[in-house]
């Protein structure tokens, strides 16, 4: 991937690729899965904080997971941006820490949320 597609491509975009990919290719798929930070990394092409953690879970005909975004009211007012966020904030690049905004989520049995 180069600089100028990873700058443009939004977190939805990102992960929607993964999932495409992961849907492909087993063996990328259980890589996800068992070592999601590893595959980040790599596709990214850059570090990712070292006390950040990303979980995969693949969801089945009877099961669904409901992500809970973090509240963006609960940041402090007095909280900054780290020199990395505000680059990525900056050059529109993915914000693997903040969680879409999108309020339509599609889930599976075709009901709109």
């Amino acid at each position: 991937m180069s600089e100028q597609q990873r700058i443009r491509k939004t977190r939805h975009e990102f992960e929607s690729d993964l999932i495409a990919k992961a849907w492909k290719d087993q063996a990328f798929k259980q890589e996800l899965i068992v070592n999601a930070k590893a595959v980040y990394t790599k596709e990214l092409q850059q570090p990712l904080p070292d006390d950040l953690q990303i979980q995969v879970f693949e969801e089945t005909p009877s099961t669904l997971y409901l992500l809970i975004p973090r509240n963006p009211m609960s940041m402090q007012v007095n909280e900054e941006l780290s020199e990395e966020a505000l680059e990525s904030v900056a050059g529109g690049a993915i914000s693997i820490i903040n969680p879409p905004t999108d309020p339509t989520v599609i889930v599976p049995y075709g009901i709109v949320v």
